[in-house]
């Protein structure tokens, strides 16, 4: 009984970390302000204002940033959303090590 209880405690720690192991990455462009990034990101991924500007300049300095974590699924339109304001954005599964 209690091999099958650790099972499905394993089961259920990996399913998490399946269901939850993507990013949503916005990169850094030349087109698009500070402003617009950020007025996206609080729409579109419902960060604060200071959430928002703070992946802004990460975003800037470092060329991508993973804005929002998640499951495939909830990702998706919300990297469409960004798209559609015209910035690029990417999901990307994470990598465990």
């Amino acid at each position: 009984m209690a091999e099958e209880q650790s099972l499905q405690q394993f089961d259920t720690k990996l399913l998490d970390t399946l269901i939850a192991s993507y990013n949503l990455i916005v990169w850094n462009d030349d087109v698009n302000t500070f402003e617009w990034v950020i007025e996206t990101l609080i729409k579109v991924c419902r960060h604060s204002p200071e959430q928002a500007e703070q992946c802004a300049y990460i975003i800037h300095f470092q060329g991508k940033y993973g804005v929002k974590q998640g499951d495939y699924e909830t990702l998706k339109p919300m990297r469409e959303a960004i798209v559609e304001r015209g910035i690029n954005a990417t999901i990307e599964q994470e990598i465990e090590h």
